[in-house]
């Protein structure tokens, strides 16, 4: 019987290791030694290498996608598990294509990909592929094109490397780093790589949860069926700096956004310069309607839209509920069908005032709307007009660079003690828009709509009806008995004529 070479040998054993990353790691690398003191994996590794091998053991799951996101906060060894799974998938399969991307070049070029090479180079299979900045190629002879690891750094005007992504009936993994930062557009287009029959399939995406809006958070929120979460707290993952997570929590609050981020894997109720926090709406939203007073009136707000992905929208708010009331919404409708369905709604609630986004078929719905319903005042509002001091925190007012800034301000501050429906697309709206300052450094500008579409978010329709609805003041519907002048005794109704 011929003596089967250490080579052969070698690669036998790693081949018993394809569905099993841990098992891999634990033979692969020299644990306990000089060069590597720990006994293994982390905590949290190991788990995350278990849920890749049982959804591969599987023959029911074993060809459709697993998506695993990660969200810590700081020194859990992100990078580290990155890099074991990275190779596991490389030495494991002939022909892996592994992509990995992360929120900025920096970050993947000077930081994921060392890292990504330190842990090749650490490897019995060391010798297996080469390294460079921006890969991690075969060298077997005809392979090296095919079985790679290929650091992108993306653009959300190119994302061909995504698109592109596909190897049927063999092993793609998909590595999103700092994932936080990745456009939507780029996980959008990433969604191609999924559709191969026949194929292992990876997504992974890491990274603090800098920002509470975005596709990473949509993995812990309304994607989460398609996806394991996993928030971890780095004060217990073994080998973190925990005198100094301790300390962040201490110096800032364990409710802080620093330690919601930093320490605790959490996402922030506030992104930087978000403008209304998602602490504030989901408390709206989980606040029960209750019974406005008499006199409060009911208010329409309308945002319009005629064609694309937008939606024209009907808020309807009363007081501090907006949720007695259904909302209704349209898509692609064409402006007089718009104010006829708006005329409908007006006659099941009797509004006080109706506002409407005076921009894109919004005027001539105006129009139309005051031919039907000459007895309830129709407003335009037109955003780009001068805006108002506003409150924005009880007893701070602040300036406002436009008519939008002015009534979303106002709308801030009403969410404090209001209800809203909870509708996911709402929330988002919401939560959406970032701020900064005008020209003179001292008014509040909102985010336009446009540079919101350019990171991925869609036109927040929804959370602009009900900013409409703040647009002006409007007067209470009757005035109660108590504060009616014609109730007080003395001529004409004068309250002071006995003083005379």
């Amino acid at each position: 019987m011929a003596e089967v070479s250490p080579k052969m040998e070698l690669a036998r054993r790693i081949g018993e290791f394809r569905y099993s990353p841990v098992n891999h790691a634990l033979f692969a690398y020299p644990w306990e030694t000089e060069r590597l003191p720990s006994t293994g994996p982390r905590t949290w590794q190991r788990e995350m290498f278990q849920q890749i091998e049982e959804h591969l053991s599987s023959p029911a799951t074993r060809h459709t996608p697993c998506r695993i996101a990660v969200a810590s906060g700081h020194g859990i060894g992100k990078s580290a598990g990155i890099s074991m799974v990275n190779k596991w998938a490389l030495d494991t399969c002939v022909d892996t294509r592994v992509v990995v991307t992360a929120n900025t070049e920096g970050q993947l070029l000077t930081k994921t990909g060392p890292e990504l090479t330190k842990w090749c180079q650490l490897a019995l299979t060391s010798d297996w592929f080469k390294p460079s900045a921006t890969s991690i190629a075969s060298l077997m002879r005809g392979h090296d094109k095919a079985w790679r690891t290929d650091l992108v750094t993306w653009s959300e005007n190119n994302t061909e490397a995504f698109a592109g992504l596909h190897n049927q009936g063999k092993r793609i993994v998909l590595i999103f780093d700092e994932a936080s930062g990745i456009a939507a557009k780029v996980w959008e287009v990433a969604l191609g790589a999924l559709t191969d029959e026949d194929t292992e399939i990876l997504w992974l995406a890491f990274g603090n949860p800098t920002q509470n809006t975005g596709a990473f958070r949509e993995c812990f929120g309304k994607a989460r069926n398609l996806w394991k979460t996993k928030q971890i707290d780095s004060r217990t993952v073994e080998g973190t700096n925990k005198a100094y997570l301790d300390e962040l929590v201490r110096t800032y609050g364990e409710e802080s956004d620093i330690a919601k981020v930093r320490v605790r894997g959490l996402f922030p109720s506030a992104s930087s310069m978000q403008f209304i926090a998602l602490d504030a709406v989901e408390a709206a939203q989980k606040r029960q309607p209750f019974d406005a007073l008499g006199s409060e009136p009911v208010i329409f707000g309308v945002d319009c839209a005629r064609m694309g992905d937008d939606e024209s929208v009907l808020a309807i708010r009363c007081g501090r509920d907006a949720v007695s009331r259904p909302w209704k919404r349209w898509s692609k409708m064409d402006s007089m069908t718009l104010a006829g369905d708006i005329a409908l709604e007006a006659d099941k609630y009797h509004p006080d005032m109706i506002f409407v986004d005076a921009g894109n078929i919004g005027a001539a719905i105006v129009d139309r709307l005051r031919q039907l319903r000459p007895d309830v005042p129709v407003i335009e509002v037109w955003f780009g007009a001068e805006g108002r001091d506003a409150e924005l925190e009880p007893g701070v007012r602040v300036h406002t660079a436009n008519k939008r800034a002015e009534m979303w301000t106002k709308m801030r501050h009403w969410l404090r003690g209001a209800c809203i429906p909870p509708e996911d697309r709402l929330r988002d709206d919401l939560i959406g828009p970032t701020y900064s300052f005008g020209g003179d450094d001292t008014s509040i500008m909102l985010e336009r709509k446009k540079d919101m579409k350019k990171r991925g978010l869609p036109s927040p329709d929804w959370g602009d009806a009900l900013a409409c609805t703040f647009a002006e003041p409007v007067m209470p519907r009757a005035v109660p008995g108590y504060l009616n002048p014609d109730n007080y005794e003395g001529s004409g109704g004068d309250r002071y004529a006995e003083l005379d």
